[in-house]
């Protein structure tokens, strides 16, 4: 290493050292650094002996000579990387990149995108976070894709334990490789207090999969009257366990809106096809949340697609096309019959992705749609007998198309795919 002592050196590297120029320097001597000089002299000294005493060499190689940790400029966005780990990676703490790259803690990055590192104000250092002061208990390490609840409920304990064995709060930011404790005897962080409850109000607890919108529907008050009751905003995060007060119907401002007067997010019917009232309800949960929450831009979408493309094996050209034919690469697309993304999966559809891939996939995650949506096309293409009639399974079913072959809109679907695949090669 450059770092090591020099007195350790052969004669002939130091002797090098002190004496190389590059090519083409001036032929004029230049001076010589005082402290390389007497490192010169006690070697012609010692010629006979052939080693320079160490006493008249530096105990560290001159600060000139040592290599500085450069931050590169940029960081091109690679699958799975998070703005946390990127600062990790470079020595940067999470906030001046966040500010340099003008992002806030629940931006969205794609694979492509390019952070800037450097520039405007001198980031601060990262500092490493201390370690939780507990005792038992075991570690997880963090892995692409995890959440904090996801990772509780894997280990069947409590979102609020994990952050309090953490020292971690909702809006903590984890990344890949990052060591969480599971268990522990630290002291519990003192409840706050919640909402206080009417004698017309009721209580909720939050089970997996639901969705503030969603349980304002289900309870018959408006999302905003279940957002003021619990002191929320849209972009609040809920988990499993947690509490919630459930407006009553006479209290001021969370009066029920008829069901009558609501416009829907998403309509009934399409193509006229009328689709069964709690489908169409499902569609317009999924449609709310997706419309409050932070999705990637067409492009970036489509960038997602294709990326997810070349590493499941599929031609990036091919599922471009299904997802244009499909949503345009919107993410927040919902039809009547609950499809939902860019891809457009439905639910079932969703959980024969889930088994395909190994893993539950949430659809209303960008690249968990992307990825859902490819690996049923990828199926598609391995159980059909062409792709004419893969491309078919997509869009009316693999076993409508094996009994009843291709109905004219299905051909019509199979044209237009073929036609957006060539646009996107």
């Amino acid at each position: 290493m450059i770092a090591a002592t020099t007195a350790t050196l052969p004669a002939v590297m130091l002797s090098s050292l002190a004496l190389a120029q590059p090519a083409g320097a001036d032929a004029r001597p230049s001076t010589i650094p005082a402290m390389l000089a007497a490192a010169m002299e006690a070697q012609a000294a010692a010629s006979k002996a052939g080693v320079i005493p160490a006493a008249s060499v530096p105990a560290a190689v001159p600060a000139a000579l040592q290599p500085a940790r450069v931050t590169p400029s940029s960081h091109r966005v690679v699958r799975g990387d998070t703005v946390s780990g990127i600062a990790a990676r470079y020595g940067l703490s999470t906030s001046a990149v966040l500010k340099l790259n003008k992002l806030k803690l629940n931006s969205v990055i794609y694979p492509g995108q390019k952070l800037k590192l450097t520039g405007g104000s001198a980031p601060t250092p990262r500092k490493a976070p201390a370690a939780p002061a507990t005792t038992g208990g075991k570690t997880y390490t963090v892995k692409s894709g995890d959440t904090l609840g996801g990772i509780a409920a894997r280990h069947g304990v409590k979102l609020s334990q994990v952050l309090s064995w953490n020292r971690l709060s909702m809006s903590s930011i984890i990344y890949p490789g990052q060591k969480i404790r599971i268990g522990g005897s630290s002291a519990a962080p003192a409840k706050a207090n919640p909402p206080a409850a009417t004698a017309s109000s009721r209580s909720y607890t939050i089970k997996s999969g639901d969705t503030l919108s969603g349980i304002a529907s289900r309870h018959g008050v408006r999302l905003a009257a279940v957002l003021s009751a619990n002191r929320l905003k849209v972009t609040s995060i809920i988990y499993p366990g947690q509490k919630l007060v459930i407006p009553g119907k006479s209290g001021a401002g969370s009066a029920v809106q008829p069901a009558s007067n609501v416009t829907p997010l998403v309509p009934s019917s399409f193509l006229g096809f009328t689709y069964p009232p709690a489908v169409v309800s499902s569609a317009n949960k999924n449609k709310a949340l997706l419309n409050a929450s932070p999705v990637p831009s067409l492009a970036q979408m489509k960038s997602i697609v294709a990326d997810t493309a070349r590493r499941m094996g599929v031609d990036p050209a091919l599922a471009m096309a299904f997802a244009y034919q499909e949503s345009g690469f919107n993410q927040r697309a919902v039809s009547p019959a609950n499809a939902i993304g860019t891809m457009q999966v439905i639910p079932s559809s969703g959980e024969w992705a889930s088994g395909l891939v190994g893993r539950k996939l949430n659809l209303l995650d960008p690249y968990d749609n992307a990825t859902a949506g490819v690996a049923i096309i990828r199926q598609l293409i391995r159980t059909s007998k062409n792709l004419d009639y893969a491309i078919a399974g997509y869009y009316q079913g693999q076993y409508s198309v094996s009994k009843h072959g291709m109905y004219s809109d299905t051909k019509t679907y199979v044209a237009a795919i073929k036609a957006h695949r060539k646009n996107f090669r």
